[in-house]
């Protein structure tokens, strides 16, 4: 591992200004080499569906390529020269949407399989340069019974939160009167930003990979990396390129049978569940609605099968506009949610563990994001373990992996991060245990726990190169304790991050809390590799 930070060919103002400014993608006119820009009318489509692309260009026409990206990938449509215009974007476009008019229109193939599509369009710049952008868009199974398949629910709330195209996010954003306000309400009507739906292979993930000497300021060289090639600050975060086509490539690979749909189908259409053994969720899947828990829930319980590799399920969100607005007010839910005023308030656009829900997140996957967050980011723990500590080793899920306890999980490829997931537990007999408050489903196993916390830094070292500091930390205080004192954030500061399996009603869960499992996948870690698919062997019958 490489002991020193990796040089982008920032100055330290640019790196800070990197970490702190709300840089983000917006159309212009007067773009000196000229512009390509586009999004569909939804997130996902049935076989048949038409689809209504928008675009908006500098360049009088654009060549059209999709392709289905899975482990290979398969051309399925191209066209050239269709004619395009320059279409005006209202400044709050995050929130309204681009309101741009279909530009192009085509009709998902009968025969195009479930799956991941990128389109790509392609133009001549003002100075005959090639001018380029990506947009993708998913193609849901058909119904019936799919004996031997895998379905993975892509992690589509959190590329939404994510996406700052236009300038705002679920972070940081140019709403208010100073303009520095995120947005509770974000729109699906504009393009993803770059970096979720394409990356180069050597583009850094958000977990350290330095060996930290002592008494050094914190840095994060993901934000660096896209300061200095003009990707979004946030494509590590979220989207399909960083995190769910990691597991979709690595299941092609390994010979599975994989569709894919998208969070709105587990809110509108939870049907699409209908006649799969498995499920999985990948990565950074942080946001939900309360009809996507009872979706799961229902599932679970009737005898569905579920593998969940992700972490940081935190927030309730709600829907709108037919899922074409997300709404989630977060850290301002209690002054400015409506529901606090006179609504249901068990659909408060909070974190899931608010005692006013009522709803924790262990409740449906056996943990929650408040009990573990950050691990091996900025000045989070970043000398902490790259792995899962494992604590059993004997269970099926190890089996064939040769690993011993207390051996890390993960650790060369670095699967344990940035944010996890965990519960209040105790040690007894050198094992651990949820505690009898944890919430924690009844007969759950913890296999594995890690170490976390919710304040960066401790002592007030290099506070002001921080990038949260305790602010987090100081939330969850307030959320579970009503107020942010000292006291309170010492009760929550500390977390964990777990994997963790359990039965419910006919069903079962096995949850490796942690946003970085795809790394392993990505990184082809045979230990990794060989879990993930004891787990798909099992849910499927081949075990």
């Amino acid at each position: 591992m490489r002991t020193s930070y990796p040089d982008f060919g920032l100055t330290a103002d640019q790196r800070r200004r990197a970490v702190r400014d709300n840089y983000y993608e917006q159309p212009s006119l007067i773009s000196e080499v000229g512009e390509i820009w586009c999004y569909t009318d939804q997130i996902s489509y049935r076989a048949g569906d038409t689809v209504a692309l928008h675009v908006s260009s500098t360049a009088a026409q654009v060549d059209i390529l999709i392709v289905r990206d899975g482990c290979s990938e398969e051309r399925v449509f191209e066209k050239a020269g269709i004619a395009v215009e320059w279409q005006e974007t209202p400044t709050q476009c995050s929130v309204e949407g681009c309101g741009w008019k279909s530009s192009f229109e085509f009709t998902i193939g009968i025969d195009w399989p479930s799956g991941a599509y990128r389109v790509s369009l392609q133009a001549e710049g003002r100075h005959k340069n090639a001018i380029l952008c990506h947009h993708l868009f998913i193609v849901t199974p058909p119904p019936g019974k799919k004996p031997g398949r895998v379905l993975q629910i892509a992690a589509t709330g959190t590329w939404l939160a994510y996406n700052n195209w236009g300038g705002s996010n679920a972070y940081q954003g140019i709403l208010g009167p100073n303009r520095d306000e995120y947005a509770p309400v974000l729109s699906t009507q504009r393009p993803w930003c770059r970096g979720f739906v394409v990356l180069p292979n050597d583009a850094p993930r958000v977990p350290l990979e330095v060996a930290i000497p002592p008494m050094t300021a914190p840095r994060y060289p993901h934000v660096e990396w896209a300061y200095a090639t003009g990707h979004s600050r946030r494509y590590a975060a979220a989207g399909w390129a960083s995190h769910d086509s990691n597991f979709f490539r690595f299941a092609e690979r390994a010979g599975y049978e994989i569709d894919l749909a998208s969070q709105n189908e587990l809110h509108f259409s939870p049907e699409v569940l209908d006649g799969y053994d498995c499920v999985v969720f990948v990565g950074h899947d942080e946001y939900w609605t309360w009809e996507m828990r009872d979706a799961m829930d229902d599932y679970i319980t009737n005898g569905g099968h579920v593998a969940r590799f992700a972490g940081n399920f935190m927030w309730q969100t709600r829907l709108e506009d037919k899922g074409r607005r997300q709404v989630c007010y977060k850290y301002r839910a209690r002054a400015e949610d409506p529901v606090y005023r006179g609504g249901d308030v068990t659909r408060a656009t909070n974190s899931w563990e608010a005692p006013e829900i009522g709803r924790p997140g262990a409740a449906t996957f056996g943990l929650n994001a408040t009990n573990g967050i950050y691990a091996g980011y900025g000045g989070f723990a970043p000398r902490g373990v790259r792995g899962f500590p494992v604590y059993q080793p004997e269970h099926w899920a190890f089996a064939d992996t040769g690993i011993y306890y207390g051996d890390l999980l993960g650790a060369d490829s670095h699967v344990y991060g940035y944010e996890v997931d965990g519960l209040d537990y105790e040690i007894r007999g050198g094992l651990p245990y949820p505690t009898a408050t944890s919430g924690a489903p009844d007969g759950l196993q913890i296999l594995a726990v890690g170490m976390a916390t919710l304040v960066e830094g401790e002592a007030g070292i290099f506070t002001e190169d921080q990038v949260a500091g305790d602010e987090d930390g100081r939330f969850v205080a307030e959320l579970l304790y009503g107020e942010a004192t000292d006291a309170n954030l010492e009760k929550v500061k500390r977390g964990s991050g777990m994997i963790v399996n359990f039965s419910r009603g006919k069903g079962e869960v096995f949850h490796a809390g942690s946003c970085e499992w795809s790394a392993g996948l990505l990184r082809e870690d045979p230990m990794v590799e060989r879990v993930t698919k004891n787990v798909l062997d099992r849910y499927l019958g081949k075990m």
